[in-house]
């Protein structure tokens, strides 16, 4: 079963519109959007914590 979800999921999380056009540029969320800088964000505030988790684990088992 993960196989075929797996083989599936691109399928489905296509990032281009079909030949022969989709939505105009900028539908339906428009330009003032903006999801990188988001997605940014938390992908490094995700990372600064877990190398401070990583760290403070061993400082703890060093002191043992």
């Amino acid at each position: 079963m993960l196989v075929m979800a797996a083989w599936a999921t691109p399928l489905l999380l296509l990032a281009q519109p079909p030949a022969g056009g989709g939505p105009p540029c900028g539908q339906p969320f428009g330009p003032v959007c903006p999801i990188d800088g988001g997605a940014t964000f938390l992908l490094a505030a995700g990372a600064i914590y877990g190398g401070k988790k990583i760290h403070d684990l061993r400082k703890k088992n060093l002191g043992r």
